[in-house]
C-alpha cells in the first residue's frame, strides 16, 4: 500500500472526526487555539491508537485468514464507507456542548475512531508499516479536526454531510482497488 493510499485512508477515517469537530465548532460561541488543539489531539490520538490495536489483532490471526485477506479488506472498507455515507443522510441532532474536557472528548474520540480498528486489521493482512500508517492517520486526523472546529464555528453544518460522503467514497474505492489488485484485475 502506497503512502498516497494511506493518506487517503487517513482522510477517509478522519471524516467522522471532522463532522464532530464541525459540530463542536458550531456549539462554541468563541473558539480558541487551545480548544482547537485539544479537539484535534483527542481525535488524532485515537485515530492512531485504534489501527494499532487492530493491527495487533490482525497479526495474531494472520496465518488463519491470509487466503481471504483481500476480501476482508474489501468488506471492512466497504462497510465502513457505506456506513459513513448512510450516516450523512441521517438527520441526527448532535447534543455537543462547549466543553473539551476528558469527560466530553473521550467518548467522542472513541466513537469516531472505532472504524480505524477495522482498518488496523486490514493493515495487518496487507503488511502495511503500522508506524508509518498510524503516524499519517494521526497527523491527518489532527489537522482535519482542528480545521473542522474552525469551519464549524464559521460556516455551520453545511459541510458535515459532504465530508462523510467523501470519506465513505474514498474508503469504498480503496477497498475495491485492493480486491481488484489481488484478483489480478488491475
Amino acid at each position: 500500500m502506497s503512502i498516497f493510499e494511506i493518506i487517503l485512508i487517513g482522510i477517509g477515517l478522519a471524516m467522522d472526526a471532522f463532522a464532530v469537530a464541525i459540530c463542536k465548532g458550531l456549539s462554541m460561541k468563541k473558539i480558541s487555539l487551545k480548544k482547537c488543539t485539544i479537539i484535534g489531539t483527542y481525535f488524532g490520538m485515537f485515530q492512531g491508537i485504534m489501527p494499532t490495536i487492530g493491527f495487533i489483532l490482525g497479526i495474531s490471526f494472520q496465518e488463519i485468514i491470509t487466503k481471504v485477506d483481500h476480501w476482508i479488506a474489501f468488506i471492512l472498507l466497504g462497510v465502513i464507507g457505506i456506513n459513513l455515507i448512510k450516516e450523512s443522510f441521517l438527520n441526527e441532532d448532535n447534543n455537543i456542548n462547549d466543553q473539551v474536557n476528558l469527560k466530553t472528548m473521550l467518548p467522542l474520540a472513541i466513537a469516531t475512531s472505532i472504524d480505524a480498528l477495522a482498518i488496523g486489521i486490514t493493515f495487518a493482512f496487507l503488511k502495511v508499516n503500522i508506524f508509518l500508517a498510524t503516524t499519517i492517520i494521526t497527523i491527518t486526523t489532527y489537522l482535519i479536526s482542528f480545521i473542522g472546529v474552525i469551519i464549524g464555528n464559521k460556516l455551520g453544518n453545511k459541510l458535515e454531510k459532504k465530508a462523510q460522503i467523501f470519506g465513505g467514497t474514498v474508503l469504498i474505492v480503496i477497498g475495491t482497488k485492493i480486491l481488484l489488485e489481488h484478483l489480478n484485475i488491475l
